[in-house]
């Protein structure tokens, strides 16, 4: 396997009168009009587009937050809003080269709200409403590319992913600010911060472009275990292999790894303590561990072991937390084939408190050897950055039986 889909570096001239119409902007009045000359432009132009409602449904064990009944559940449930936070810290990390760019938002809790916090001046598309649909972020990103934006950022998952590229294709470059619960799309940098340090470099002109995958899942059928990715085209996005994720890799299902698989699982069993809470990530691999001890363990879910026993199946981060407090514990993940993620892709619910009060020392990532070859490491992007660079160094990966590996976390 491998972490990257096959590239195709692209050279485009971002602000070629050929290809892109652009606008000029009167200060006072926010209007745009037709007739700027982008080669006398000394400013880039940054569109950004935040979906307000992305993340939610993760610790909350919703597995996304597409559609008005599942958002309800999410609010019900006490999720909280993922999106405007990480569109905040995104904007405060490009402070070092604001003066350099023309910032232009989404209206109200689109962006525009996140940018003028955190001491922006943007200028706005559209009208605020307390609620917002993917019309009004395609309605948005149509706008932008009329105007003739430089890159277009948006904060959010898949689904926002498919609405940028209904309207975009590829006639604009396009990141993602990772803030949704499934990102299979290789559209996204691998944190915030590796975000905003992509485009510092894209728009002083020292990245290229690539054709990047948009995938998206069922969320449906992923809420009933069952995983159903489709692709559904590409957008062009900066190119740096170190700060962009690569597509989600399924897991392969050969004798030789479902040996492999059934190896580690027998080995960590041997291993599990009594009296101790073990919360186990989803995956095939994890599933295994609970198929021995002859427990119905939930594939796409966080459930809680105790004493060889589940004891609560897709668990909220809430439910995670009040199982731990004052006990021991341990938390049993698995990486994202290809992308290499232990947290922050499809186990939000085991969130950057849940992992405090566990203790890096309480981690154990299983994988199969074919799984960690198509590896360059592992990474995290628990939303916490002062977190993440705690979690970072390296890990132990038990492989097999008996049979361990140092992996660097990134």
């Amino acid at each position: 396997m491998r972490e990257e889909p096959d590239v195709r570096i692209i050279h485009l001239f971002i602000g070629d009168e050929k290809t892109h119409s652009y606008a000029n902007v009167d200060e006072k009045s926010h209007d745009w009009r037709a007739g700027f000359n982008p080669l006398n432009r000394s400013l880039k132009y940054l569109g950004f587009i935040v979906n307000p409602i992305a993340g939610m449904g993760g610790v909350v064990g919703l597995k996304g937050t597409d559609g008005r009944e599942t958002l309800e559940k999410a609010l019900l449930a006490g999720a909280q809003p993922v999106a405007p936070v990480r569109a905040e810290l995104f904007l405060r990390e490009l402070e070092p080269v604001k003066a350099e760019i023309r910032l232009v938002t989404g209206a109200g809790n689109m962006g525009e709200v996140e940018a003028e916090k955190v001491g922006w001046t943007p200028e706005v598309i559209g009208k605020a409403s307390e609620e917002t649909t993917p019309q009004d972020t395609k309605e948005t990103a149509a706008k932008m590319k009329e105007l003739g934006i430089d890159l277009l950022v948006f904060c959010g998952g898949d689904g926002t992913t498919r609405d940028v590229l209904d309207v975009v294709g590829t006639s604009v470059p396009v990141l993602g600010v990772p803030t949704g619960v499934k990102m299979h799309s290789a559209v996204f940098a691998v944190d915030t911060r590796a975000a905003a340090s992509m485009v510092r470099r894209f728009l002083s002109d020292s990245l290229p472009l690539r054709e990047a995958e948009v995938m998206d899942v069922d969320e449906e059928a992923f809420r009933r275990g069952r995983v159903s990715a489709k692709l559904y085209g590409y957008v062009v996005t900066p190119y740096e292999p170190v700060l962009i994720q690569g597509s989600k890799v399924a897991s392969i299902m050969t004798d030789e790894e479902l040996r492999n698989q059934a190896a580690l699982a027998i080995y960590f069993i041997e291993e599990m303590k009594p009296e101790i809470v073990y919360v186990v990530g989803p995956g095939t691999t994890t599933r295994t561990i609970g198929d021995l001890l002859e427990e119905k363990k939930t594939l796409l879910g966080v459930d809680l072991f105790f004493n060889k026993k589940i004891i609560a199946k897709d668990v909220t981060e809430t439910r995670i937390l009040e199982a731990i407090q004052g006990k021991a514990s341990k938390i049993v993940v698995t990486p994202i084939g290809g992308q290499g993620f232990i947290f922050g892709r499809g186990n939000q619910q085991i969130s950057s408190k849940v992992i405090r009060l566990v203790g890096r020392e309480n981690i154990v990532v299983i994988a199969t050897k074919h799984k960690l070859r198509g590896l360059k490491g592992l990474r995290v992007d628990t939303g916490d950055p002062e977190l993440d660079d705690e979690l970072r160094g390296h890990l132990k990966v038990v492989t097999d039986y008996r049979e361990e590996h140092v992996v660097r976390v990134r």
